[in-house]
């Protein structure tokens, strides 16, 4: 399986300069501009893993292109490295204060522009590596409590209504631990949250483990009715499933508790609030069934 060089955008008015880059990057893939308007339109479009680019360019300077892209939240993280004849200290300053991650000075040098390069894509890389550990949960894989209310917070305020939240918790998951041992307890935590995973991963949904055998789950931009079937697919999925230990078959199911945002909803809080109160009702009322509240 081939991997797939990162790619570059290079960015300068002047097509000898982006021919020198395109030489000295041939290892890279590498897309080159010749304003900053088009540099923007490219990073819309593409992927793009770090963007060399010239100060000095007409109508839309390298200087403003930075500052759009660092002040985009889609964007902010790609490193941005100038490649700049000004290397005054006044205009270095201004190019960090613009957001610049670093710089190369023109003419350029080959040794030079690949190791910054090199640099700027491997600190890149650990923190995107950092951010992934700090935001998924360790055993599952899937988001962590702190990375849902991140990405969840935002959905509630922007969102007037048609926003559903689910707690989803193992039904007498301290007998699994206790009969057979915590390696099994984690194996049916693992085969739920893939299964649950799989039954969502065609809708909008923001799906996190939030303690030891609970999950939490929103869902948008569908009716009652819909966020219902899904869920009782889900319910009847984790049912169906059996885990194997010692010539054992193991089965287990979940409860669920769910609720809706309503114009009287203030904070995410009360969502969760709202389905935990659901989720005790499904558990004290026989489990393995879902509560809307």
């Amino acid at each position: 399986m081939l991997i797939k060089s990162p790619t570059i955008l290079a960015v300068d008015d002047k097509k000898e300069n982006l021919d020198i880059i395109l030489d000295i990057l041939s290892d890279y893939d590498v897309i080159p501009v010749t304003s900053g308007q088009k540099a923007l339109q490219v990073i819309d479009e593409e992927d793009i893993a770090l963007v060399l680019l010239d100060i000095v360019m007409p109508e839309l300077d390298g200087f403003q292109v930075c500052q759009i892209l660092k002040n985009n939240t889609k964007t902010k993280h790609i490193p941005i490295v100038f490649t700049t004849a000004k290397t005054d200290e006044e205009s270095i300053s201004k190019a960090y204060e613009a957001g610049a991650d670093d710089y190369v000075s023109k003419p350029l040098k080959k040794a030079e522009v690949i190791a910054r390069v090199k640099t700027q894509l491997k600190l890149k890389q650990t923190i995107e590596n950092l951010e992934f550990l700090a935001s998924r949960d360790s055993m599952t894989g899937i988001y962590n409590r702190r990375k849902f209310f991140e990405l969840a917070i935002p959905v509630f305020k922007e969102t007037p209504t048609d926003i559903f939240m689910a707690m989803i918790d193992i039904d007498y998951f301290k007998k699994v631990n206790d009969t057979y041992g915590h390696d099994v307890g984690d194996m049916v935590i693992k085969l739920a949250t893939q299964t649950i995973s799989q039954v969502i991963r065609q809708h909008d949904a923001i799906f996190a483990r939030i303690g030891g055998e609970e999950f939490v789950l929103l869902l948008k931009d569908m009716d009652k009715k819909a966020i219902l079937e899904i869920l009782e697919n889900i319910r009847l999925s984790i049912e169906n499933l059996v885990v194997e230990h010692n010539d054992t078959k193991i089965k287990f199911t979940i409860s669920i508790g769910a609720t809706s945002k309503t114009q009287d909803s203030k904070t995410i809080d009360e969502l969760l609030k709202n389905s935990d109160l659901a989720l005790y009702e499904s558990k004290t009322s026989g489990r393995n069934k879902i509560t809307f509240r």
